[in-house]
């Protein structure tokens, strides 16, 4: 299939990495990887932080230009079989792909689109409007967990959904053999506001509960909180902390697989897949059983989740994890195990195959 690939939240060449940006860059690897020709149609970043519509007319200004953009473009050279659209959601719906899908006549299909109630105010109202208009009409809705896919259902039941296990291309973290320094912890984040500066501030009030543990911490990631983070872990004594900095692929798999332990709370975390990558590096993960991360970290199997918010349980898991050895080397074979049989990127493009044939395919 010709496909038109659009992400209204985080073009997949836009300059800042994010979970977003990665995801989007991988469904289009996998999409390849099936066979399909895939474009990336429109790089507008419809996203806007203001429920009053600060902004908005310049952004929907921008839509229609795309939209005439992209009708005269396909009415010379002929239309996608399906436009795939990749996370829409209340701050950054997709102002494209459903009028073109209506013109052309082309299957509409999103990725982990999401829905929430509670989100019907003000500038929210509208962009939520037009986002169930888009899921109940779309030809599938892709979900990457299953908390996604309930909630799509409740809110939304005439949506077509189908469940894709959340992915990673393991090879660069499968390369080499873990070789786990004793006591070491590693975490890879970006240093910004909301949930990774919560997830930051629980993990420093773990590890100062932890001080009669000889741990070491490495940690891979920047951001404009930088200071705020460092200073978080003032008053650890001198030597455990690492700050590496922001890192390239390479650079974070190294440190992977010389690490014992990854150690992320995940608050908010749509799913993370830090974590799989972590895993595939044959690194057990300790994180809260919050959001999504108990799609990509099995409790007890691949790592250990504690009740969210409680400092104390995480820190006792922690502990746990680094005390115990030969529970840590069961889950870290376990963990890399998991993720090279089940969330690989090969296995999603045979899923992702499956879901577009089986929803799109006898429309094209």
């Amino acid at each position: 299939m010709k496909i038109a690939f659009h992400a209204p939240l985080k073009s997949p060449d836009h300059p800042v990495p994010s979970g977003d940006r990665l995801m989007a860059r991988l469904l289009i690897e996998a999409l390849a990887q099936a066979g399909h020709e895939v474009t990336v149609a429109s790089h507008l970043r419809s996203f806007s932080s203001d429920p009053d519509g600060a902004g908005r007319a310049a952004i929907e200004q921008a839509a229609r230009a795309e939209v005439a953009r992209l009708t005269a473009l396909w009415q010379a050279g002929g239309a996608p079989d399906a436009w795939f659209c990749y996370h829409p959601y209340y701050k950054a719906p997709d102002l494209i792909g459903p009028e073109l899908a209506r013109r052309f006549g082309f299957a509409y299909v999103t990725a982990e689109a999401s829905y929430s109630a509670r989100r019907n105010q003000g500038q929210w109202a509208e962009n939520q409007r037009r986002l169930a208009q888009t899921i109940g009409a779309a030809a599938v809705n892709i979900c990457l967990t299953r908390r996604d896919r309930d909630g799509l259902a409740a809110a939304i039941p005439d949506g077509r959904t189908a469940l894709l296990q959340p992915f990673i291309d393991p090879s660069p973290f499968v390369a080499a053999e873990p070789a786990p320094q004793p006591h070491a912890l590693v975490t890879v984040a970006m240093m910004r506001p909301g949930d990774k500066m919560e997830s930051y501030c629980m993990l420093a009030a773990a590890l100062l509960r932890l001080q009669h543990v000889p741990w070491t911490l490495s940690v891979a990631g920047d951001g404009a909180l930088r200071g705020e983070v460092e200073a978080l872990f003032s008053a650890v004594e001198g030597g455990r902390i690492v700050w590496h900095g922001e890192r390239g692929t390479a650079g974070i798999a190294d440190l992977l697989v010389t690490s014992a332990v990854y150690a992320w709370p995940g608050t908010g975390e749509a799913y993370g897949l830090a974590y799989l990558e972590a895993q595939a590096a044959g690194l057990p993960v300790v994180a809260q059983a919050t959001a999504g991360v108990p799609e990509v970290v099995r409790h007890g199997v691949t790592g250990l989740l504690t009740p969210p918010g409680d400092v104390g349980a995480y820190a006792a898991a922690l502990e746990r994890m680094l005390t115990e050895d030969a529970m840590r080397q069961d889950m870290a074979r376990a963990a890399r195990r998991f993720v090279v049989e089940e969330c690989s990127l090969a296995r999603a493009s045979q899923r992702l195959d499956d879901i577009l044939r089986r929803h799109v395919g006898g429309r094209t």
